[in-house]
C-alpha cells in the first residue's frame, strides 16, 4: 500500500518553510521600538513603555481587502493588497488617536504560491513602514478544497496604543471646520459594485479606461494616513477623524460627531476621474456614489484651526482643503452632490 504524504493532501510543509524563510527580511525591516523577539514564536511581545507610553489605552483593529481581491487574483497583481489590508487597519486606529504599534495577518489559499504570496507580504511590510508599525507575525494557512485554485484571502489585526488624555474623539463643537485629505482612487471599499458595472459594460480588467488598463488604476492602494494625523494630533490641533471606507461620507463622519451634531459639505470637490467613470458608466445616481465610494475623500478631520492644520499636513506632504464644517443639526447635508460626478 502506498504511503500517503500530506502533500498527496494538498498541503506542501516545504513550501510554507520557504515563505518563512523569504518573508523574515521583510518582517525585520518593519521593526520599532517596542518590539520584542522576532518571527517564529507562539506570540508576538511588545513593551510598551520600551515605546515611550506612561499611561496608554490599548486600540485594537481587524479588517479586510473585500473583493478587491477577485482583481489581484484575476490580473496577477498581488503587489498592492497587502498595503491595502494594512490601511484599512491603521487608518481605523489612527482616528481614535492611537499609533499603530504592531501589525499581524491572515493569508489564507488553496495551494500555496510562494511568489505570489511573498509579493502579498512585501506589501503588508510596505504598509506597516508607511504607519510605523511593525509586521510582528501572521498566519499562512493552506487549505485544500476551502479555496479555489489561484484564490486567496487575507484578513489584518493591528494594535495601536494613545496616552489616555489623547483619545479621540474630543470637544467637537458646532463651527468646527472639517478637512478632507484626498484619497487615491477607489481604495478598498465597494468593488463588488466596481465588478458589476464593469460586467454589465462588457468591460475587462484589461479594457483601456481613462487613458490607462483598467487593472492599473483599480489596484492603487488604499493611501495611509498615519503619519500626517499623528502630527496635526501631536500639536493639538485634531479633535476627531473618520475614515472613509464602507458607507462613504454619510455613514462614516456620523462616527466622529456628537450625537446632536451634523455637518455641511461644500461640492463639488476634485477627486479622481475613475469615479464619475464609474457613475456614468452605469447610471449610478449620486446618492448610491457617496453611500458605497469614497469619493475622493479618504480622510475627514474635524480642527480647532483650519489654517493652522492645513500648514501642518501640507508640511507632512499631504494635500489637504477644506471640506465642510460641523452643524448644530444632526444629518450629513452636502452641498452640489448633483455636480460631483459629470
Amino acid at each position: 500500500m502506498t504511503s500517503v504524504t500530506y502533500r498527496d493532501a494538498g498541503v506542501d510543509i516545504e513550501a510554507g518553510d520557504a515563505l518563512v524563510d523569504a518573508i523574515k527580511p521583510l518582517a525585520k525591516a518593519t521593526s520599532r521600538a517596542g518590539v520584542m523577539g522576532g518571527l517564529g514564536g507562539f506570540g508576538a511581545l511588545f513593551d510598551l513603555k520600551a515605546a515611550g507610553f506612561t499611561d496608554p489605552v490599548l486600540v485594537s483593529t481587524t479588517d479586510g481587502v473585500g473583493t478587491k481581491l477577485k482583481i489581484a487574483i484575476e490580473t496577477g497583481i498581488h503587489d498592492y493588497v497587502g498595503i491595502d489590508l494594512v490601511a484599512m487597519c491603521v487608518n481605523d486606529l489612527v482616528v481614535q488617536g492611537a499609533a499603530p504599534l504592531f501589525f499581524l495577518d491572515y493569508f489564507a489559499t488553496g495551494a500555496l504560491d510562494v511568489d505570489a504570496a511573498k509579493r502579498i507580504i512585501a506589501g503588508i511590510a510596505e504598509g506597516c513602514k508607511q504607519a510605523g508599525c511593525a509586521l510582528v507575525g501572521g498566519e499562512t494557512a493552506e487549505m485544500p478544497g476551502m479555496y479555489a485554485h489561484g484564490d486567496y484571502d487575507l484578513a489584518g489585526f493591528s494594535v495601536g496604543a494613545a496616552e489616555r488624555g489623547a483619545l479621540l474623539p474630543a470637544n467637537v463643537r458646532p463651527g468646527d471646520a472639517i478637512l478632507a485629505l484626498p484619497s487615491s482612487g477607489v481604495h478598498s471599499n465597494g468593488f463588488s459594485l466596481v465588478r458589476r458595472i464593469f460586467a454589465d459594460a462588457g468591460l475587462s480588467w484589461n479594457s483601456e479606461i481613462l487613458g490607462q488598463r483598467a487593472a492599473d488604476v483599480l489596484t492603487t492602494p488604499t493611501r495611509i494616513y498615519v503619519k500626517p494625523m499623528l502630527e496635526i494630533h501631536k500639536q493639538n490641533l485634531l479633535k476627531a477623524a473618520a475614515h472613509i471606507t464602507g458607507g462613504g461620507l454619510p455613514g462614516n463622519l456620523p462616527r466622529a460627531l456628537p450625537e446632536n451634531c451634523g455637518a455641511r459639505l461644500h461640492g463639488p470637490w476634485a477627486m479622481p476621474e475613475i469615479f464619475s467613470f464609474l457613475a456614468r458608466t452605469a447610471n449610478v445616481a449620486a446618492e448610491e456614489m457617496l453611500r458605497v465610494f469614497n469619493c475622493g475623500v479618504g480622510m475627514t478631520l474635524i480642527v480647532s484651526d483650519a489654517e493652522k492644520a492645513m500648514a501642518v499636513l501640507r508640511a507632512a506632504g499631504e494635500q489637504p482643503f477644506l471640506l465642510g464644517e460641523v452643524t448644530d443639526q444632526p444629518g450629513i447635508i452636502i452641498d452640489g452632490q448633483d455636480k460631483l460626478f459629470v
